[in-house]
């Protein structure tokens, strides 16, 4: 049975997730990105973003949505995220809030909470937005530089942990000082 949401009829759950997938291409069309629909999604991968060059690279693309309607409607969980890397990103969309959150692979397996044990062992959990006691959503400040931050796609160090840009950051600070005399 067809479900009622905003005026909208929805079948499933994975209808509006597939629904929240075309509406993200589409903002990533409407911000300039050259965006490459798969076919299939066994890996992950919902669409290719290609960054012109020379030589051009390309991003793979995961988008997650959550209705409105979901008992924790700004809550992913039991989050499979194989082979974290640097051209890889998940783009976040909630419904409650209207918001979206681009968070490079890399980054989320660092700052996502990891499930330890039970059917879930080993996959991710994030909950991007609290609800607020007029009952809207707020969104999350540990999550707030990844709000709307498409600009984070192709951006080669966006892909690198936290720690490993801080580390190049002090040796980059380190060189340009120079020798230490003591």
């Amino acid at each position: 049975m067809a479900k009622e949401q905003n005026g909208r009829r929805f079948r499933s759950s994975a209808a509006f997730g597939k629904r929240q997938e075309y509406i993200a291409v589409a903002e990533l069309l409407r911000r300039g990105f050259d965006v490459y629909m798969t076919l299939v999604d066994d890996l992950q991968i919902d669409c290719i973003v290609r960054m012109p060059g020379p030589p051009p690279t390309y991003v793979d693309v995961q988008i997650k949505a959550r209705s409105s309607e979901a008992k924790n409607a700004s809550t992913f969980s039991a989050m499979e995220i194989r082979d974290p890397r640097e051209n890889f990103v998940f783009i976040f969309y909630v419904e409650a809030s209207n918001k979206y959150w681009v968070i490079p692979s890399l980054h989320l397996v660092h700052q996502a909470w990891r499930n330890k044990g039970g059917e879930n062992a080993g996959k991710y959990k994030i909950d991007l937005c609290n609800r607020n006691a007029a009952g809207g959503w707020n969104p999350r400040p540990k999550w707030q530089a990844y709000e709307n931050a498409f600009h984070l796609i192709g951006q080669p160090e966006a892909g690198a942990p936290i720690a490993a840009k801080a580390s190049t950051l002090i040796e980059i600070g380190r060189n340009a000082l120079g020798p230490v005399v003591s």
